[in-house]
């Protein structure tokens, strides 16, 4: 049996020059070559490769008279022993293999080659902005999927630490790897996401690891996220020695962790860059603003329009200074607002982001108040919300309870404090009924696990032993 790629180097560069075309493409190259005596084609894409390794390479190929080319596989290999040569038997692998930046090799026989000299353009690895810590180090994962998992290598130095690399996608074919610890991660949860990998049937992943949540989860129209997102390396890590399975998908500088449930997404790397006191005060601040921030408006509405619900003592709550515009209205307008802002100072460039803000927000805010189109009070709690809505971690969940809160305000001013208490168990049950890769969404709260739910509010010291998380299955439940 014969492993011959092509018959000869003349079809294999006849089917090369009919995929990428005959000079169509100024960023493909397709060249003869010498390997010490042994002719070969050498094909590659100019943006994707490191160009001084591939000049060293060749350079090091000058013919040696005393060679007699006699078997000329045994010949190639032995005089191309180059880092991450691998021999390749199919064709649609050996286009994939060129389009990712590898340099691929056709001998004179037909035999064809790969040698890993890829180089993809990128940055350097920094501090993520919405992942910041006082404390802690200051690399980021990047859009380059090898640079990202050298970061989580240097952390974990252990042989059962896997990367399984996929192509998904028809026309993209692009790179997404499993990243998890062989005797640690759960079997079931790994075979489920092989085979929902390769049920993906489209053309590209072309919003990268997103696009891909919702190929994997069957996310539809649900607001909440069903992973949680990080680009920080050493969160990576740390979730992996859980039991974890990470997803990285190639030109996205954020990996995806599985399961998640809604605490994971409330979780911040700060809490355990401090001592367990602090990590447990900021958590409890964290999970306290939360709760805050998705009802505070419904409520102040409810006080603000019904007067007896309110004690002597919370008197002062209410609309003091009358406005044209109905207090519902005014809250929605205010919201809503500041969701523009949000997306504006996105769009806007950094140098003038901050005159944006400070135009919109205290000009623009204060003139409101001054016409009479907002009573001050509505600004007030309005701002009050939007900034307990940043504290969060996740993005994603933020704008999922920021949906929330104006789900719930709706239903406060039509229906009341019965619509508020229905919104608020419609919510709650929604919650209870996710269970994205069989993982419950609000565990350990619900289904309850006293422990597990202890850990979730208290920061205990990192001596203290504890069992991996239940929700991730794990092989090895005690850790070592």
């Amino acid at each position: 049996m014969t492993n011959k790629l092509f018959n000869s180097l003349e079809e294999a560069e006849s089917f090369l020059k009919e995929q990428f075309g005959d000079g169509e493409s100024f960023d493909v190259n397709i060249k003869h070559l010498f390997v010490k005596d042994l002719p070969v084609l050498c094909v590659y894409i100019s943006g994707l490769v490191d160009g001084v390794v591939l000049t060293q390479l060749l350079s090091n190929m000058l013919p040696d008279e005393d060679i007699d080319v006699e078997d000329e596989k045994e010949y190639f290999e032995a005089y191309f022993n180059f880092q991450g040569r691998s021999e390749e038997t199919e064709r649609k692998t050996f286009l994939v293999d060129t389009l990712s930046g590898q340099v691929t090799f056709v001998t004179k026989s037909g035999y064809a080659y790969v040698a890993d000299i890829r180089s993809y353009p990128g940055r350097s690895p920094e501090e993520p902005d919405n992942e910041k810590v006082i404390r802690g180090s200051r690399d980021g994962f990047i859009e380059g999927i090898s640079q990202n998992v050298g970061l989580v290598r240097r952390r974990i130095r252990n042989s059962n630490l896997r990367f399984e690399l996929h192509k998904v996608s028809e026309i993209g074919q692009t790179d997404v790897a499993l990243a998890y610890i062989k005797d640690i991660a759960n079997d079931e949860m790994l075979d489920k996401l092989r085979q929902r990998l390769g049920q993906i049937h489209h053309d590209g992943l072309t919003m990268a690891d997103k696009s891909l949540e919702e190929w994997l989860f069957k996310q539809k129209f649900h607001p909440v996220p069903f992973v949680r997102y990080t680009e920080r390396p050493d969160i990576t890590a740390a979730h992996l020695l859980e039991g974890h399975i990470i997803i990285m998908v190639d030109t996205s500088p954020s990996v995806m962790i599985v399961p998640a449930t809604i605490f994971h997404l409330l979780q911040h790397a700060e809490e355990y860059r401090q001592a367990p006191t602090v990590g447990t005060f900021v958590r409890f601040m964290r999970y306290f603003g939360v709760v805050v921030g998705l009802l505070l408006l419904p409520l102040w509405y409810l006080f603000a329009t019904h007067g007896t619900y309110l004690p002597d003592t919370l008197s002062f709550l209410g609309e003091k200074e009358k406005s044209h515009i109905p207090i519902l209205l005014q809250i929605l307008i205010g919201d809503i607002g500041i969701e523009f802002l949000r997306m504006a100072a996105i769009h806007t460039p950094s140098p003038l982001s901050t005159a944006m803000g400070l135009v919109a927000g205290i000009v623009i805010g204060q003139i409101a108040i001054d016409v009479g189109v907002f009573s001050p009070e509505v600004v007030l709690y309005t701002a009050i919300s939007a900034i307990l809505t940043f504290i969060i971690p996740s993005y994603e969940l933020g704008i999922s309870v920021k949906f929330f809160r104006l789900g719930l305000l709706i239903m406060t001013g039509i229906w009341g404090v019965n619509g508020l208490f229905i919104g608020i168990f419609i919510l709650f049950t929604y919650l209870c009924s996710l269970r994205p890769m069989q993982a419950p969404y609000l565990w350990p709260l619900i289904p309850f696990f006293p422990n597990a739910m202890l850990r979730v509010l208290i920061r205990f010291p990192m001596t203290v032993d504890a069992l991996r998380p239940f929700v991730v299955d794990s092989k090895q439940r005690k850790r070592s």
